[in-house]
């Protein structure tokens, strides 16, 4: 029976440690949509190519996961931290987007065909929440607000090519951004704060996978005589790499 327990708790340990690999370290498509940097090739030559670099990152993750431990700790600051801090070397590493970058190109590619500002900023909206992220100081409201003004000001809806009016809402957004005392020179602290608040909402999620799997595995009739639950804490994915 204690053998069975060790069996099965491993068992366990592998099912989660596979669903933090699957959804930390897949290589999105949009990867190659834009700001690709390979060549215009043909068929065989292009999905070769794509195929080893798409290899090579993966092979540079798992290089550096082995040598880190991911703690599944939402609520712990320091698991956290540590977190951000092993994402950003393996993006460093691997040359891919940092979270900030990503969400920019995410914006980009979500927003260049809408002419209006109105649906561009709810675009944002719609992204931002997607993303788990918050907005504590209530900037898009004001953003809006400043909107609403600007095109009452117009009589017309604001388009992203009219110039003056566009003008117009940047001032008023510089406005609103002296108000809730944002900065350019502390971008790259905001920057941070955004990476540590996008850390915490990917161990969340990924700690909720990961209990649902073991839950689901524990179900299977292999483990029903097998008691305890696995503290997936416990988890150290550099024991099944």
């Amino acid at each position: 029976m204690a053998l069975a327990s060790r069996i099965a708790s491993k068992s366990r340990l592998l099912y989660g440690s596979q669903i933090l690999l699957q959804r930390e370290f897949a290589v999105p498509v949009r990867h190659y949509a834009k700001g690709s940097e390979l060549p215009a090739l043909k068929g065989d030559e292009m999905l070769k190519n794509i195929f080893l670099e798409v290899k090579n990152k993966f092979e540079t993750a798992i290089g550096i996961l082995k040598k880190e431990k991911i703690t599944l700790a939402p609520e712990d600051p320091a698991a956290v931290s540590h977190y951000a801090k092993v994402m950003k070397t393996i993006r460093e590493k691997a040359n891919l987007l940092t979270e900030s970058q990503d969400i920019l190109e995410t914006i980009d590619l979500a927003t260049h065909d809408i002419p209006d500002a109105r649906t561009y900023l709810l675009t944002l909206k719609e992204i931002r929440t997607k993303r788990g992220l918050i907005d504590n100081l209530g900037a898009e409201g004001l953003m809006i607000d400043a909107l609403d003004k600007i095109e009452k000001d117009l009589k017309k809806p604001l388009l992203r090519n009219d110039k003056k009016g566009m003008d117009l809402l940047l001032a008023e957004f510089d406005k609103i951004n002296k108000k809730l005392g944002i900065q350019k020179q502390e971008l790259p602290k905001l920057e941070e704060e955004l990476e540590l608040k996008i850390a915490k909402a990917q161990l969340e999620e990924l700690k909720k996978d990961v209990v649902e799997a073991i839950e689901t595995q524990q179900k299977k009739e292999e483990f029903k005589d097998e008691a305890g639950a696995v503290d997936v804490k416990s988890l150290d994915i550099r024991n099944f790499l």
